[in-house]
């Protein structure tokens, strides 16, 4: 059977900054992200699944994505948890309700290392997480693909 690729996108809204930046986005500053998942595996041939002839039922995925990434970042701040400034925002008021503090850079970058680490847990047999793209901007995204780790 052929591999096929499927693609759910989605998009939310996060504010972050970078810690020990050398320009604007030191300061906290918000994006419109558009994220794009792609697994692959093959078709299900069985005739008795209501799930005959997909890699995975996009509902499937939308669901998971939602869960692990979409849910928890929208509307959220973004901060790398050994910024002093992030520390003191946790518990302020209910302005700072959504505040992440990750161990990471929140680059785009390193959100998608973040977010590949979040989905494949939750695929199933055989599927596997493709590639994703988060664009940040009109003009600038960020790449990741299964075929380029170690």
């Amino acid at each position: 059977m052929a591999k096929i690729r499927i693609t759910k996108e989605f998009k939310f809204e996060t504010a972050h900054a970078l810690k020990g930046y050398d320009g604007l986005c030191k300061n906290i500053h918000g994006h419109s992200y558009e994220l794009l998942v792609t697994i692959i595996g093959e078709p299900i041939e069985d005739k008795n699944s209501p799930k005959l002839g997909m890699v995975m039922d996009f509902g499937d995925l939308k669901r998971i994505v939602r869960e692990e990434i979409v849910d928890e970042m929208d509307h959220a701040l973004i901060l790398n948890k050994e910024s002093k400034e992030a520390q003191n925002l946790l518990g302020r008021d209910e302005m700072f309700n959504r505040v992440m503090l990750v161990d990471y850079q929140p680059s785009s970058e390193n959100m998608l290392v973040d977010f590949a680490e979040r989905i494949q847990p939750h695929l199933s047999n055989g599927i596997k997480l493709y590639s994703m793209l988060l664009r940040e901007t009109v003009t600038s995204y960020a790449e990741w693909f299964a075929a380029d780790q170690d």
